[in-house]
Formats: C-alpha cells, structure tokens, sequence
C-alpha cells in the first residue's frame, strides 16, 4: 500500500475543514472527492459506484514519506536539573520478554540507562557499560530494582519478589561516573528523531523513585518487600490515582508527569494480592505503568492536505480517492448532517468495530475448520506482518504476548476501505459489507442521514430524536453505554430500530476522553474472544466499569434487540425459513409481494442472507415474548458452532448440524410500549443480501416494508 493516509476527523458536517495526512513515496499526489452509493464489485470498480464531487476537492499535493511514532514510554521532569551527582533509582519492574537480544531500556537519565539485554541486567553511560549482572532476569516475575551512581562506584541491587532462594543479588563496580539531566524516561533509553522511543521496553514498571542519598537499608528492605518506604524520595509521582489521565502529578516535587503513544494504566502492580479486580476498590495496588516497543495510537503525521466541505453538501458516505503511480486507493469519509436537519432514517455506521478490528492480524489463527474455502490474504493486508508502523487491533496481541486494548483511526486503517477483501469470507466484511446497506438505502430512494457510533454518543437523544428510524450496519459489536443508554431511550420514547446486522451490542467499550478517537477493550473471561484479560485488569480506565460482554454485564442484546451472539462461521450461508408469524399474524401484512417460502438463499457474503456471525431468538436470555418471530436459517454446517458463553462444559457435537435449537439466525419484529419498534435479522451477512441481484429480490422488497412501515405517519402493524 504505496498510498497511506488518514483523516484528522473522518465525520465531519457540511461547512467543516477536512485534513488528511498523506505518507507515500511518490513525488505528488491527485486527491478527489466522491460519494460512495453501492457495495463493492459495481461499475467494474472494487470501489463500487460513486457520483464524482471533484467541484469540491481536486488538487495535486506533494508526496513524501512520513514517519510513525512506534512504541509507548513516559516521561518524568527532575524537581531540578541533576548536574555530576549521585543518585539513586529504584522500582519495581515486572519484563514481558528479558530474554530479548535487543537492549530494552527501564530507564534512563540522560547518557545512563538501566537496560535488560539477553536475560542480563546492565547498567549503561553512553556506550560503555558500567556493570552488569548476567542472567538476572525471568519473563513476567516482578523485581525490586535500587541502581545508586556516584561516589566512585555504581551499584546494582536486585530481588525477585516471588522468589524462593537466590532471590537478591548485589553487584558493585568502581568507577567515576555522574548522572546529568532534568528528565526521567521510562522504557526509553532516549527519543528518536521521530520520536519513538530508543530501545523501547516491553513490560510493567511500578513506581520509580529519585533519591540524592544512598538509601538506607530499612528502606532497602521495604522495597525488596514490595512494600512503600516512609522515608520521602527526592522525586516520585502519583501512580495510584487518576488512571484516566495521561498526566501523573508529582508526589514529591517537581512537574507532572507525561505518558506518551498508548502507555497502559490500570495495571496490576507489584503488590496486586488478588482481593480485588478492580483499581477503583484498591489503587494503591495498581501503580504500575505497562508499555509496548509496538504501542501506537496516533502516527503523529503532519496533516498535508486540508479542504472544506460545502455547506450544503448533503450527508453520506465519501471518500477521498488518492491516485499516484498508476495505482488509487479511496478513505472513507462520513459527512453527518448538519445541526437541526432530519430525514426519516438515521443509517449509524458501526465505527467503534471498525476500530477494534482496524489492522488486525487474524490471518496469522488457523481457522480452516470454520472456512473451507482457500484463504487468500490481501497484499495489503501482509504488509501489515512485516510492518509494526500501522499498529495492531483490538483482536491482536502485541510482540510480547499481551493483549492489545487500545485501538485509534489516526493512523491508516488498512481494512476500513470500500472493497477491500476479506479472506475470512473469501468476498467483504465491515465496512464493504455496510456499503451493500448504503446500496439498498440508495435504490429504495428513502432518504436517508449518516452518523458514526462517535457521532451518535456525542449528538445523544438531540441526534436520534430527529428519526423516525435508525437502521444499523452489519456488525455493530462494539458499544459504549453511553450508546446503549441512547439507544435504549430512543426506544421507549418511540423510536424504531432496524437492526440488519449479527453479533451486535456485545463488547463493553469505552472511548478515551481526552482522546475520542481511540477506543478502549478490555476483553474478561467470558465471550468468544481472541485473547483473556490478565487477571485483576478487566476494568476500563476510561469510564471505568467491568469489561467484557454485555451480557454478563445485565445487558444482553437480546432484551434490548430480541436477538443475541449464538454462532459464527465462514462455510456457506442459508435463507430464512419463513415461521407461522409470516402468514397469520398481524405482522404477515409485511410480507406483501414476497412469494417465496425461503428468503435469502442468495447474497454476496457466503452466497446467503444467514452466515458469517449469527444471533438467535431466546426468551431464557431477554428476548421478548411477545415478539414476532418471522423466519429461522434454513440450516447452518457443522462450521458453525455454539458461541463458548453458551457452554458450561467443553462437549462434542455442539455444531449447526447437532444443535439447530441453538445455532441459528431469527428474524424478529416487536413493539415497545409508547410506539417503539425493534426488526432484527441477527445475520452479518443479511446486508450482501439485500443487495443481491440489483436489490431486486425478495427479502429486500421484506425489508423495505419495514422500513417504509417504521418510518410511516400510520402504525406499523395497522389500526
């Protein structure tokens, strides 16, 4: 991907300033607007179908290479400049991956770093090496680390706190060193040009602290202890407290404390005792900071291109299409609608799940026993593998093993482009899957506003109140309470909610205050997940409340939606069988001019309506008794298979082919008191669907009742 780029803010309203930072080797750049109306494949162009608007951007730009800030450290200000004197520092550090041939760096102060190199503990100046204690270090054990300079020798004194014998270990050496700074850096042991930190560390460091004297040994004897000494350090920070924040006060002095590129809080500490799993019970046990070599949520790149938006310009998904050296990729950009405007439905684009799987490495699972089809990983895509620059996802672990929980759109977002493939499917998902919706909204002629999950928790009731209809994407997995509450209440307060997704409203997600566009995640033990949270580390700092799934938070989607997470798989989709609610109830007024007993045994995503993630109908779990059920899947294979919240016991024959009661998809229809209505379809491939054949089929004729229905003056089911 010779053309990389991303958006300062990728939704914006009509009247706003657009910036784009643009990294590529090539010497100038072409960029155009256009608005993107289909699914993938149209017009001969992966991009699919798009209505040109280079009256608003086209223009040439000069090109060149920009440079990502990769890797996370933190950097402390001295109470005052340390100028040829001794010092000591102590923490604890906790190191994911010691046995690194590459220097890692736990701090250093000015040209002197303590650094970890082959399982060995070195205390650095410059290039030379002071001294060192080799075979010191074992991954994920915490040690107490006190490292005194000056004096005509330096020293290392070191302890395993777990440890059961040979657990401290001093080494002494003769020599003149002084140490000469005004800053302290953790996991750095300095700042490149770029600034991404010099022999970044990968692990936890808990509480360092400056002293000008040789500590004594009652103080010595805490540490080791993993306990505070009383004593008063020259320089220390308050780790305990604020985790949101990326600022640290200063607990003895000096200025705060700045955390730079992703740093992790919320971290068990080294004196963590398991009572609690949360650092809002006991913060004084979650001092520790964590850091990541491959840590970024922002490529602080300079934004290169800037234009504005007409003020009439009507709301949609755009792009900005980038062309140079015979090649073009397009950047979507969401235009909301401008402040007191309304149209009869609200299309919400699922952005927070575009953000949790941004860049993701899940070609490197296996997962031919749920995809029998070849998998075909994009060239694009394999860059990635080879390239740490545009960071990771929220379904990815770092290089050192630990789970990934940040995840940002100022950086370029691989996979969040119109018609880029997906080798899971073996055809689209996400976004190129949300496009087919757009397609269908296009083709009925309804119209139709767009708004992003940001938008929508920013905007609250004063958005969604101005629809009679909000019409999800095709995975909105990814929800925020704050979302959930606004959603919840439009419903009761008579909105209406056509859910045409699968596996929607399932992760506990938060957005970073000060920085809205990252996302935090923090999987538990519970769901079908792609990693486990360490223990003690499930609560966000961002809002903060318990991670995991909904569902075992008292928020199934099935009591808000009628339907909820049952199966996934990536063999060959079905239709929905249509049930006796189609025929002979109330809701079978819907169903006119649809023929067909079977809807949705086609599409452009596992060739049916059902597949991919699915959801099911289930009382036991909230959804509503009185609702309609009008169709099931027709029948799911083996490759799809009870989701693992469903299990108690790891038991054979769990499998669509065994277990229909349970794996399946439901189509739902039910009101709520007050004139709310809920249509769920609980399918992430239903969108390939109902653009099938020109959207010319039966279970887009299905769905477009509905819809007319809900965004109707008369009620949706009649008198």
């Amino acid at each position: 991907m010779d053309i990389q780029a991303y958006f300062e803010e990728w939704s914006c309203e009509p009247g706003d300033v657009v910036r784009l930072a643009i990294s590529t080797p090539h010497a100038t750049v072409r960029a155009s607007l256009v608005r993107l109306v289909s699914g993938p494949g149209r017009d001969e162009a992966i991009e699919g179908k798009v209505v040109d608007f280079s009256s608003v951007l086209d223009r040439t730009v000069s090109g060149g290479v920009q440079s990502t800030v990769v890797g996370s450290h933190a950097e402390f200000p001295l109470p005052s400049p340390i100028n040829d004197a001794a010092i000591s520092v102590h923490c604890w550090a906790w190191p994911t991956v010691p046995e690194r041939s590459a220097p890692q760096a736990i701090w250093s102060i000015g040209d002197v770093a303590l650094v970890i190199i082959s399982g060995g503990l070195a205390l650095r100046m410059g290039s030379a090496t002071l001294a060192v204690l080799s075979d010191a270090i074992i991954a994920k054990h915490w040690y107490s680390i006190l490292t005194t300079i000056g004096d005509g020798e330096v020293c290392i004194d070191l302890r395993r706190l777990d440890a059961k014998v040979g657990a401290q270990r001093t080494l002494r050496a003769a020599t003149g060193a002084t140490a000469n700074a005004a800053t302290l850096l953790l996991a750095a042991a300095g700042i490149g040009r770029s600034g991404s930190p010099l022999e970044p560390y990968n692990g936890k460091i808990d509480s360092p602290t400056l002293h000008l004297a040789k500590p004594s040994a009652e103080m010595i004897a805490a540490w080791h202890a993993g306990k505070t000494p009383t004593q008063p350090a020259w320089a220390a920070w308050k780790l305990g407290r604020d985790f949101a924040s990326e600022t640290i006060e200063p607990d003895a002095g000096g200025e705060q404390g700045h955390l730079v590129n992703g740093v992790e809080r919320g971290v068990t500490g080294r004196n963590w005792d398991g009572r609690s799993d949360s650092f809002v019970e006991v913060p004084e046990q979650y001092c520790a900071l964590q850091f990541h070599d491959d840590d970024m949520v922002d490529a602080g790149w300079r934004y290169n291109l800037e234009f504005r938006l007409p003020e009439d310009l009507q709301s949609g998904v755009y792009a900005v299409r980038l062309e140079a050296g015979g090649r073009r990729n397009h950047f979507p950009l969401f235009v909301r609608p401008v402040l007191g405007t309304s149209a009869p439905v609200l299309f919400l684009v699922p952005t927070n799940t575009y953000l949790a799987y941004a860049n993701d490495h899940l070609a490197s699972l296996d997962f031919s026993s749920v995809m029998p089809h070849d998998k075909v990983v994009p060239e694009d895509e394999q860059y990635l593998f080879s390239h740490p620059e545009p960071g990771r996802s929220c379904y990815d672990t770092h290089a050192d093993g630990t789970p990934v929980r940040y995840s940002g759109r100022r950086r370029p977002l691989f996979n969040v482009r119109p018609g880029f493939p997906n080798w899971l499917t073996g055809s689209y998902r996400h976004f190129p899957v949300d496009m087919y919706i757009v397609e269908w909204l296009e083709h009925l002629g309804i119209e139709y506003h767009v708004a992003t999950d940001e938008d929508f928790e920013r905007g609250g009731r004063n958005l969604a109140d101005r629809y009679a209809a909000i019409v999800t994407g095709s995975h909105p997995e990814y929800w925020t309470r704050t979302g959930l509450d606004i959603l919840d209440g439009y419903l009761h307060d008579g909105g209406r909610v056509m859910y045409l997704g699968g596996n929607g409203f399932y992760w506990v997600t938060s957005r970073l205050g000060a920085k809205p566009w990252v996302i935090e995640v923090r999987r538990d033990n519970s769901g079908t997940r792609c990693w486990d949270a360490p223990y003690g580390e499930r609560t966000h700092v961002a809002t903060p409340e318990a991670g995991g799934i909904w569902r075992t938070r008292g928020r199934a989607p099935n009591k808000m939606l009628g339907v909820g997470f049952a199966s996934e798989g990536w063999s060959k989709g079905c239709g929905y069988r249509r049930l006796e609610a189609s025929y002979n109830s109330p809701a079978a007024k819907l169903f006119d001019g649809i023929t067909e007993e079977i809807v949705g045994d086609y599409g452009y995503v596992l060739g049916g309506a059902v597949g991919d993630e699915v959801d099911r109908y289930d009382v036991t779990l909230g959804s509503p008794e009185h609702a309609y059920v009008l169709g099931t899947s027709t029948g799911l294979g083996n490759e799809y298979q009870l989701v693992i919240e469903d299990l108690t016991l790891s038991l054979p024959d769990q499998g669509g082919a065994q277990r229909p009661d349970v794996v399946r998809s439901d189509m739902v229809l039910f009101p709520i008191d007050g004139g709310g209505w809920v249509f769920s379809v609980g399918s992430i491939a239903y969108a390939g669907a109902l653009a099938w054949d020109g959207c010319d089929n039966g279970l887009s004729r299905l769905t477009a009742n509905i819809l007319r229905a809900f965004t109707g003056k008369e009620p949706v089911l009649g008198a």
